[in-house]
């Protein structure tokens, strides 16, 4: 069945999204990015002709910085216009191996647990991109602190791409 949507390539656009804020080093905030058609914002700006590349079917707008605070606060006030046809979020993680996460899954208190991740002797710090669409689809991508390589897939980050999906109920 034709659709009058050009497909997007969400993994392909979740890492786009992972480069450009990987050009400003680490140690930053979260960063919640709008997903735009290119054709409509081309539409409405021209003058954007040529600093976007208008074969992408959408295009990520940086979004006001966070407020501070719980994460999940903040993304449970959020509401799109229908312009918006997807976001994504960018944050700085701890992960764990399998076995230490297990050392710490007793913690009950969520700052706490943060704690307990951050300084233990196995933490690696990594970035990580959760995407969505409005129209459903995900993607997840993750860079390591120490390592070019770049994980990707739909299921690194279940609950945050939950929560993104949210922002368009």
């Amino acid at each position: 069945m034709p659709t009058s949507e050009p497909v997007t390539d969400l993994p392909a656009l979740a890492r786009e999204v992972e480069d450009f804020v990987a050009s400003g080093g680490w140690d930053q905030p979260p960063q919640l990015f709008a997903l735009v058609p290119t054709a409509e914002l081309l539409r409405m700006q021209p003058e954007l002709t040529g600093q976007l590349d208008a074969a992408s079917a959408l295009t990520p707008i940086a979004q006001d910085q966070l407020p501070g605070g719980d994460l999940s606060d903040a993304l449970a006030g959020i509401m799109w216009p229908d312009a918006v046809h997807g976001c994504a979020l960018v944050q700085e993680i701890v992960v764990l191996p399998p076995d230490a996460e297990a050392e710490i899954q007793d913690e009950q208190d969520a700052d706490r647990l943060r704690e307990r991740a951050a300084a233990h002797p196995q933490r690696q710090e990594a970035r990580l991109v959760a995407a969505v669409l409005r129209a459903g689809g995900e993607a997840c991508v993750m860079r390591l602190r120490d390592h070019e390589d770049v994980l990707t897939g739909p299921d690194l980050a279940p609950n945050l791409t939950a929560a993104l999906r949210a922002t368009f109920d």
